[in-house]
């Protein structure tokens, strides 16, 4: 288990934690989301002992990381992709944190078959692409078969089967009872992988909890509907006035008769009752639930310390440039 508590660090002026805690609980995986600048990388080395925190600590398993008795099996981490020598060929890199940790030789061959470098394992670790520096990063904090994973921005570089790998990989040390901390920046992934959440934001936690809490907390009653009976429904909603109704634009496939409609501040069931009773008909009647991408981007969009200005519009039929 990983445990941060109280954390607070400022560099010169700037205090880049404030009163940071939470809990990556063993057999999850926890989420750490928050834009550029917010604190997760820093947050982590502190965790792993390379920035010393002004107030609070983190513990793993209880213990400060720089009291464990054998680290590589208390935790595994993945902070920098390009970790390994470059003059070294992946396998010697590895080999020499095995015998520095008092790890088997034979766990090297058993990571590099896990991560997919068997066959490149002569290579120097400097004719590696990101992708294939991210795998041998990822078989470093495995070497010593930890009981908890820190795994920042582990799928830079991957292809998308290296990204299902991760992710696997992450679900399976979940289930084998590990606690797995995983910052990404791609949420399609952290809503494939993560049981639990993180958001900090300017140094502050902004939000914990199960991603499928925060994703129904941020949802919104909101029905999409195709329908040729608008009348009908615009009638059968007219007496409730928190209901909004938005046409919106019909996609292709549908009967020349159809409308789209946006109904928002219903309920579901009560809706689908509705249409029945009154006969309506629906070409399509789901609910829609906000992703969590949407979900994070409504709760972090004020606490970005980096935000693009919005593109001006581009002159058209060839004007000034």
């Amino acid at each position: 288990m990983i445990e941060i508590q109280g954390i607070t660090k400022t560099f010169g002026a700037n205090r880049v934690l404030d009163d940071v805690s939470f809990v990556a609980a063993n057999g999850a995986v926890t989420g750490f989301l928050g834009p550029n600048g917010a604190g997760k990388s820093t947050t982590m080395r502190v965790l792993l002992g390379l920035i010393t925190p002004d107030h609070g600590t983190a513990l793993i398993d209880g213990v400060p990381y720089m009291r464990q008795a054998s680290p590589m099996s208390s935790v595994g981490a993945v902070l920098d992709a390009k970790c390994a020598p470059r003059n070294r060929s992946a396998y010697a890199y590895l080999c020499a944190l095995a015998y520095t940790n008092n790890i088997a030789r034979g766990r090297v061959d058993e990571v590099m078959d896990l991560t997919g470098l068997a066959s490149v394992k002569k290579t120097k670790a400097g004719k590696f692409s990101l992708g294939m520096s991210q795998r041998l990063a990822i078989a470093a904090a495995l070497l010593g078969d930890p009981k908890n994973l820190v795994l920042d921005e582990p799928v830079n570089g991957l292809d998308a089967e290296g990204v299902k790998w991760v992710r696997d990989l992450c679900r399976n040390c979940a289930a084998q009872g590990r606690a797995v901390l995983l910052s990404s920046h791609l949420m399609n992934e952290v809503a494939l992988t993560a049981d639990n959440l993180v958001i900090i934001g300017e140094g502050r936690i902004l939000r914990t909890g199960t991603v499928a809490d925060f994703v129904r907390e941020h949802s919104r009653h909101l029905l999409s509907v195709v329908t040729p009976d608008a009348g009908k429904m615009h009638a059968m909603l007219a007496a409730s006035p928190t209901v909004r109704i938005t046409e919106k634009p019909v996609d292709s496939g549908y009967p020349a008769d159809a409308r789209a409609f946006e109904i928002e501040g219903a309920d579901f069931a009560a809706v689908a009752r509705g249409f029945a009773a009154h006969q309506i008909i629906a070409y399509q009647f789901v609910r829609q639930q906000v992703s969590l991408e949407q979900a994070y981007m409504e709760l972090t969009h004020g606490h970005a310390r980096y935000v693009a200005a919005q593109a001006a519009q581009q002159p058209q039929n060839g004007g000034a440039r």
